[in-house]
């Protein structure tokens, strides 16, 4: 295996506002995903899994893996009774070709040095029209601490999104800007903090514990939003491609 260069992918969870709204948005996506394959069991794989706490998720919905580049991150799902996970880096998934009906990767691709081979890859693992889910990080003018401390190679446009899921050979179902709610709140902040040249170890300790119960609940009610119409600008961006038949 060669070396990869994007960061281990383990994030112990917190109770971080982002992580609750995002999961509730998320969850509603793979349901319907899920609902479509009627003759089994979904299998779906999460690349980049973490600690686990979307593999706990995805369980609801079909038989979920999960595949990451850190030892410990690993040991931690074990230790949470996810023993269906494996030591890989998403341009070189560890799994035979068309083994999975769904492949999800939250906050993962922008992290990859090769977006395109890691996307491949995903495609090469799900079986003929498998879908892949992704949410990565929006617009690089909103570019901040937390994509350098977390070493994001880029972040996205939908059109830039689309394109590189094409190239892979998928085929677009959806795509939507996600977290308009705190759009300008966030843009406002880091504009700030470049103006003024604030410092902090992570934008995560910019955080007013006590809120994160009703900012993840603002974040999370998108859910109901995004069941209707695709949000025009947002902090994250949301696709849904399939592999093409």
């Amino acid at each position: 295996m060669q070396e990869h260069t994007y960061p281990i992918m383990f994030r112990v969870e917190q109770s971080h506002w982002w992580y609750t709204g995002r999961r509730k948005i998320l969850a509603e996506f793979v349901e319907k995903i899920c609902r479509q394959v009627t003759d089994r069991r979904p299998r779906i794989l999460d690349v980049g899994c973490g600690t686990g706490a979307n593999l706990l998720m995805l369980s609801n919905y079909g038989d979920a893996e999960g595949v990451d580049l850190s030892e410990d991150a690993l040991a931690f799902c074990r230790e949470r009774g996810l023993d269906k996970v494996r030591l890989g880096a998403g341009e070189e998934l560890p799994y035979e070709d068309g083994t999975f009906d769904l492949v999800t990767a939250f906050d993962v691709v922008e992290h990859m040095d090769d977006d395109l081979a890691g996307l491949r890859e995903m495609r090469r693992v799900l079986r003929p029209g498998g879908r892949v889910l992704l949410f990565v990080p929006a617009f690089m003018f909103l570019w901040g601490l937390q994509d350098d401390v977390s070493n994001h190679r880029r972040r996205y446009r939908l059109p830039e999104l689309r394109r590189v899921l094409e190239q892979a050979g998928f085929e677009i179902e959806r795509t939507t800007y996600a977290n308009i709610t705190f759009f300008l709140p966030i843009l406002l902040m880091r504009q700030l903090m470049r103006l003024t040249g604030v410092k902090a170890d992570s934008e995560n300790n910019i955080n007013v514990t006590a809120l994160n119960g009703v900012l993840g609940g603002v974040f999370g009610a998108e859910s109901w939003l995004l069941r209707f119409m695709n949000l025009p600008f947002g902090v994250s961006g949301l696709c849904v491609a399939r592999v093409k038949p």
